[in-house]
């Protein structure tokens, strides 16, 4: 809706705002909200796979079937209505210019299949004035990106497929057994192309910090008088040039690993004459 809202402002499109569109004399401009189309689950195919078994998996369709999300069937029944109007030639598609914004349109269009209509692809980088006019001078036919769709299409697919397998496979073979341990009635072991591999780092990452060995340490610091009335504190630090400089002996360049080194150098300090 904000981006509809902005391309309209710029594009100076002023009319009567309708519920879920703007129309003027010669435009109409409306916007999805998000995604307003989704693949349908596997009971849609069938009613027997509502019930999670082992011997229906792997479940993986010829067809692929796909339904109105039903929280925003509104504004899609408002976009279709607009999409097939007679007085309608030309349609302009400014979703996000990447294979997300494709795929947004792409299921509308798919849906609504208003095959009479020329459509064009406004693709810009940013939501300025400039660039949405440029854009929209500048559209190409729709089909200019297909191959962005099918990419969109087929990362959907791949999604749905890991999604919807691998979760009801890791769920029925282990999802009894780490109820018992979290002490839940039932538990449901989600499996996504994304969301699985980000669980995977944070495990990592929270497996290093249990894991994590205390290691000691040595600053040395000192107290130098500046001018016979200034006092300030000096922390010592291994840089580029010193001996001590990428020494695996100090850690992180600011202190020793082994306190008798440590009051070794000290030691060094005081009776240097440099």
């Amino acid at each position: 809706p904000s981006g509809a809202h902005e391309n309209a402002k710029t594009r100076d499109i002023k009319g009567n705002k309708r519920d879920g569109y703007i129309e003027s004399s010669d435009a109409i401009v409306t916007g999805c909200i998000g995604h307003l189309v989704t693949m349908s689950y596997p009971e849609k195919y069938d009613i027997k796979y509502k019930a999670w078994r082992l011997h229906d998996l792997p479940f993986l369709p010829e067809e692929y079937k796909y339904e109105i999300i039903a929280n925003v069937q509104k504004q899609f029944d408002i976009i279709k209505e607009q999409m097939n109007r007679d007085d309608v030639t030309t349609i302009y598609v400014c979703t996000d210019s990447g294979r997300e914004g494709e795929y947004i349109y792409r299921l509308v269009d798919m849906m609504v299949d208003a095959k009479s209509k020329e459509k064009k692809r406004v693709w810009i980088d940013s939501q300025t004035e400039d660039e949405i006019k440029k854009g929209v001078k500048n559209a190409k036919p729709l089909e200019a990106y297909d191959n962005l769709a099918d990419s969109a299409f087929l990362r959907a697919k791949e999604d749905y497929l890991m999604g919807i397998n691998f979760s009801r496979l890791l769920t029925l073979c282990y999802g009894r057994t780490l109820a018992k341990k979290l002490e839940k009635d039932h538990i449901v072991i989600a499996v996504g192309r994304v969301m699985t591999c980000v669980l995977g780092m944070i495990v990592n990452r929270e497996r290093e910090i249990r894991d994590f060995v205390k290691l000691p340490y040595y600053k040395v610091q000192a107290l130098f008088e500046f001018e016979g009335s200034i006092d300030y504190d000096a922390e010592w630090k291994a840089v580029e040039g010193s001996k001590y400089h990428l020494s695996n002996q100090i850690y992180k360049e600011v202190g020793f690993t082994d306190k008798t080194l440590a009051e070794t150098f000290v030691n060094e300090l005081k009776t240097s004459k440099e």
